[in-house]
């Protein structure tokens, strides 16, 4: 555990990815930068005031599609520069001139939706009649009609865009680049830490005494930024707030839903059946994690233990090869290609360096293939990790050749079923290929320790704490420090009950995660894996048929609403049915791994 976090400069360039498939030369990237503020002049002389027409409308859009992909293009390749190392200061130079420049023209391009919106109905429905490719975002449009405010006021918000975003940018500089968590010593020896470090590494360390004394020193960290991050976070959901009046929403929870086009009971469900429903399976599993590890009590620090820590085999990121390519295989041939393509253009972000964003993402941008990062630390688990991300990667790949720039994104309701629906064909494919009793542990525990817990626990529990903040704001109230940690502890007791002590610290995990600046995003995991569950228990039933459903939803991207293309792969998400089955099925594994342990045992 000893080793030191290199600097960017120091790293394997060979597991870095390579952001030339963008722009080979930052020649290259200040002359896409130019085209766009070329083509925005065109815009705005020829369009502006005119867009009365179907046929000039169809024709504005047709343009503002090129614009659209260079924006996405310039932006992905400047803010994926910063992703991997924000101390370097160059990069940091860059992306924030690159967004003074997008937001300025965002700004005078405004005009487009505001007149559109403007027109009589009947000539929207008549542009979206003859335009098969503006169909959607037309449809979008008139959607949002009754919450738009006047061109004026929508111009000025649009130049305001990077100033109202500055809280996730002032959070993760917080983290990523001024908190320096230093060391801690446990017996006489001196261990480093970092975000990073604790967050892959001793979280799941299972010597107890230097993983509860790392969870302390980097709560003290965490600690003496909480009135700043609070501070920023209450800027956050304060915005949100005033443009949800601003706009007429009867409340900011929704607001944040009517872009994701599910209606508050989806919500709701998602949040309280599983507060309620799974609090006692996973009970039941922590039990298990403290008899095998021999705990006299279990604390909030002792979570991410692994069932088996000597067993948890290692493995390289060549050897990741062989188990994400034959797992992922199922989804057809032009998958396995996109696969091996990752690997070999080096789509991909392994190394761990001083600076790098903390977590995994994908980064899709229309135009170019996607970008994945990751921190890879030599277990089995992350090859759960990569598959999740390939999901994104395989989803958006499919979805940019199926559809253009306007109807590429789902509903973010939608956006982590792709990605979980991978853990699973991970896990199906794991259980099949080897039957020593050992192995299968290790695999069911993974799925529960990883990929339920992560996404149906830690997000959730992220989203019961947010619901309960965006309750207090729109009644007028304000969120401190002391609030919010508050909450956060409340929602932690209320889901593990008298089997964890929430210790000190635990009450900080909200300073842990940027989804909070995301709107409504951390309860979107367990939907996505919600109805991942239920499609990859078809797939194991049915084959083909399910791979085949599985491919169109991939490939509809965001031309059909989350009821729509869950119906699409054979789940019906209006009942409570998937979730509460969902949840038996997260039970079943509990009580195998139980069994499996006893088995082991004698």
């Amino acid at each position: 555990m000893g080793k030191a976090i290199l600097s960017r400069k120091d790293v394997d360039e060979l597991l870095t990815w390579d952001l030339s498939a963008i722009f080979k030369t930052e020649g290259e990237f200040n002359n896409a930068v130019k085209q766009i503020e070329i083509l925005a002049a065109e815009i705005i002389e020829k369009y502006k005031g005119n867009l009365n027409s179907p046929l000039i409308i169809n024709e504005c859009l047709s343009k503002m599609q090129k614009v659209t992909e260079l924006m996405n293009l310039t932006g992905s390749y400047a803010s994926l520069s910063v992703s991997v190392d924000q101390t370097n200061y160059e990069d940091q130079e860059r992306y924030m001139k690159l967004m003074n420049i997008l937001t300025e023209l965002q700004s005078n391009l405004s005009f487009v939706e505001s007149e559109i919106i403007a027109v009589d109905e009947e000539i929207i429905e008549e542009a979206m009649n003859t335009s098969k490719e503006n169909r959607n975002y037309l449809k979008s449009l008139k959607r949002s009609k009754p919450h738009t405010l006047h061109p004026e006021v929508e111009k000025a918000l649009a130049a305001l865009s990077e100033a109202l975003d500055s809280p996730y940018s002032i959070y993760n500089k917080a983290k990523l680049a001024d908190m320096d968590f230093g060391t801690f010593t446990v017996d006489g020896e001196e261990y480093p830490l970092s975000f990073v470090l604790f967050e892959n590494h001793y979280e799941f360390e299972s010597n107890t005494k230097v993983r509860r004394a790392a969870f302390e020193a980097f709560s003290r960290k965490l600690k003496e930024y909480e009135n700043t991050i609070a501070t920023v976070y209450g800027v956050q959901v304060q915005k949100e707030k005033t443009l949800a009046n601003l706009r007429g929403f009867e409340s900011v929870l929704d607001s944040l839903l009517f872009s994701q086009e599910v209606d508050s009971e989806l919500y709701n469900r998602q949040i309280d059946i599983i507060m309620e429903e799974l609090a006692p399976h996973m009970r039941k599993f922590v039990k298990l994690l403290q008899k095998i590890h021999n705990i006299d009590h279990m604390t909030f620090a002792d979570l991410k233990l692994a069932v088996d820590p000597d067993y948890e085999p290692e493995i390289s990121v060549e050897e990741s090869k062989k188990y994400v390519e034959e797992a992922l295989s199922v989804l057809g041939e032009d998958y396995l290609e996109m696969v091996k393509r990752a690997y070999k253009e080096r789509w991909i972000d392994f190394v761990e360096n001083k600076g790098k964003s903390t977590g995994a993402f994908c980064s899709s941008p229309y135009g170019s293939h996607p970008f994945i990062l990751i921190s890879w630390s030599e277990r089995m688990r992350e090859v759960f990790v990569l598959a999740h991300e390939l999901g994104h990667a395989g989803h958006f790949t499919l979805a940019h050749k199926n559809q253009n720039i306007f109807d590429s994104r789902p509903s973010l309701y939608f956006i982590e079923a792709p990605s979980t629906m991978n853990e699973m064909l991970m896990a199906n494919y794991l259980m099949k290929i080897n039957d020593d009793l050992r192995f299968k542990r290790w695999v069911l525990s993974s799925m529960i320790s990883r990929t339920y817990y992560h996404n149906f626990v830690t997000h959730l529990l992220e989203a019961a704490y947010q619901r309960e903040v965006y309750r207090i704001i729109d009644k007028g109230g304000s969120v401190q420090a002391s609030t919010l940690n508050k909450i956060k502890k409340e929602v932690l007791q209320k889901f593990w009950g008298d089997t964890v002590e929430i210790i000190d610290g635990s009450e900080l995990t909200w300073m842990r995660q940027p989804h909070y600046y995301m709107g409504l995003y951390p309860y979107t995991y367990s939907a996505g894996l919600t109805v991942a569950t239920e499609v990859s228990k078809r797939i194991l039933e049915q084959g083909k048929p399910a791979i085949e459903d599985w491919r169109e939803v991939l490939k509809a991207g965001g031309t059909k609403t989350p009821v729509e293309l869950a119906k699409m792969a054979g789940v019906d998400i209006t009942t409570e049915k998937p979730l509460r089955d969902t949840i038996q099925h997260i039970g079943n594994i509990i009580d195998e791994i139980i069994k499996l342990t006893d088995e082991l045992e004698k």
